[in-house]
């Protein structure tokens, strides 16, 4: 398999899980299925299924690549109050109801307080089977693909973009690398929650792992994104 890195850094990033509530928190790095995204979105490679739902859907046929996560330093951690829209949906007696009291104004605002890093700077380890994906990846960062891609690569919340991404022949020294949490391990500071592959018909399909810390570079920090082909095993 070729392997290939990518150094990416945002003056602001958020990577929030599926949660609700008033305080939405972010995890400390970018999860597989946010860098799974970024390098097929930079690739020029149409995750989207065609569909005519409310829901837009993944393919089932996107190409699996074999992804390491890691920081070259640990961002700064803060938060930002911000307005929370909400809207019912349908057309039914209290959606009508709430539409002719609010006179066309949004039916409910509330305030929220969400989390967010500052001066993200990470790496994402590729491994591929697919001898053209590099170049894809090469050419796209240049703008030469000639291509349509859909919308701008974000930092987890299409608020922050990112200032560079770059394709380096090597990630930097003293990589702060997140690997798959083992059953035999202790827990450590820095453990977190990461998404891996995102099922957008079912979320409890979603896919996660626990991930913690490490300064090796080793076979459990790689993760299978989104899924492992039928001929690994999970």
């Amino acid at each position: 398999m070729e392997t290939f890195w990518l150094q990416v850094q945002a003056p602001f990033a958020a990577f929030r899980g599926f949660q609700a509530g008033v305080y939405r928190s972010t995890s400390p790095v970018m999860p597989p299925s946010v860098a799974y995204g970024l390098v097929l979105n930079i690739a020029g490679i149409e995750m989207r299924a065609a569909s005519n739902g409310a829901t837009t859907l993944i393919r089932s046929d996107v190409p699996r690549l074999r992804l390491a996560i890691g920081l070259v330093k640990v961002a700064e951690r803060n938060s930002v109050y911000q307005q929370l829209h909400g809207y019912r949906v349908g057309t039914d007696e209290k959606t009508k109801t709430m539409a002719a009291l609010t006179k066309g104004a949004k039916y409910q605002i509330v305030p929220v307080r969400r989390e967010m890093l500052v001066d993200y700077e990470g790496v994402i380890g590729v491994q591929t089977s697919d001898e053209k994906l590099r170049d894809l990846v090469a050419r796209g960062l240049r703008g030469e693909l000639g291509t349509q891609r859909y919308g701008l690569p974000f930092a987890g919340d299409n608020s922050y973009l990112f200032d560079t991404i770059e394709l380096v022949d090597e990630p930097p020294a003293k990589i702060l690398w997140y690997t798959r949490f083992q059953p035999n391990e202790t827990p450590r500071k820095g453990t977190c929650r990461l998404t891996i592959g995102i099922d957008r018909a079912d979320n409890s399909k979603t896919t996660s792992s626990i991930y913690a810390p490490a300064s090796a570079l080793t076979d459990a920090v790689w993760t299978w994104t989104p899924s492992p082909p039928e001929t690994v095993a999970a």
